[in-house]
């Protein structure tokens, strides 16, 4: 009985241990959270902009011709998939990582994998990788961004990839996160003219209207990536955040439960110690 009161004891230790674990983690995923928030919610006015004022090009010259704006047509496609650099965050990592291949069935593709696990996934799947440079999805900048950008936008222009998709996960509520894949070029010229027929002001570009759309466009590619990492890094921290408080509360009771078995184990030591004190007396 001793020695199972023993090994109670120590794995009551062993789960007080990991709980102080996963509550330190817990605090410091809501801590860097509320900063993510504040600069997903400051990226989107930039995206949004210059979205805008694409849409105002395409609307006002009709016969605008760009290698971003027009269909390729069968092609490679190129993805963009922004994953976690570290584990323990729930489901945050397998459900990008899920959408992504189901998005690339049957298509030929390669990946611009951003993040570690996403690096990771790709090379055990053996897809072609168009860069490695980005595999720390928490240390990107905004510099990293448009590299990157410029990047695809030369590959899309010389044909090397007929479209550019981008998967991340989209942050919903501290609670939702959801995977979610988009195209984010070529254009849509027919939508983004639809968009932007009601508001475009009559503007003269120089040198041309081409010339600046095709300048305009790796912003626009940089403002989007920026803007899903922002969301993603956001969606990571909130979902291990729930993780980590979910640990927490199945500690607490795996605890309880210990210390109840505990307890009942020196109550029977207790009464067997008796019993043999009395059996000896009356012997």
């Amino acid at each position: 009985m001793g020695g199972t009161m023993k090994d109670i004891k120590l794995r009551i230790k062993s789960v007080e241990g990991t709980m102080q674990i996963t509550k330190a983690m817990e605090l410091v995923a809501s801590s860097k959270l509320r900063r993510a928030r504040a600069r997903m919610e400051r990226s989107r006015p930039y995206f949004e902009t210059l979205y805008a004022t694409l849409c105002d090009m395409a609307a006002a010259d009709p016969e605008l011709q760009s290698p971003y704006l027009s269909p390729k047509g069968e092609g490679k496609v190129c993805y963009i998939v922004i994953a976690g650099d570290r584990g323990l965050a729930g489901g945050y990592n397998a459900n990008v990582l899920r959408t992504a291949t189901e998005d690339t069935q049957g298509k030929a593709h390669c990946v611009l994998p951003v993040g570690r696990r996403a690096v990771e996934f790709f090379e055990r799947s053996g897809s072609e990788i168009v860069s490695k440079a980005f595999a720390m999805a928490g240390e990107l900048s905004v510099s990293d961004c448009f590299e990157a950008s410029r990047m695809l936008c030369g590959l899309l222009a010389q044909g090397q990839v007929s479209e550019v998709r981008l998967v991340f996960t989209r942050f919903v509520s501290m609670l939702s996160q959801s995977p979610c894949a988009m195209q984010v070029l070529p254009l849509d010229a027919d939508a983004a003219r639809l968009s932007g027929e009601a508001q475009h002001p009559m503007v003269l570009y120089e040198p041309d209207t081409a010339s600046v759309f095709d300048a305009i466009v790796p912003e626009y590619l940089a403002g989007v990536l920026y803007g899903a990492l922002c969301e993603s890094v956001a969606s990571e921290l909130a979902a291990r955040r729930t993780a980590m408080d979910s640990a927490s509360k199945n500690a607490e009771e795996m605890i309880g439960e210990l210390t109840l078995r505990y307890n009942r184990a020196r109550q029977g030591a207790v009464t067997q110690e008796i019993t043999e004190i009395v059996a000896g007396a009356q012997a």
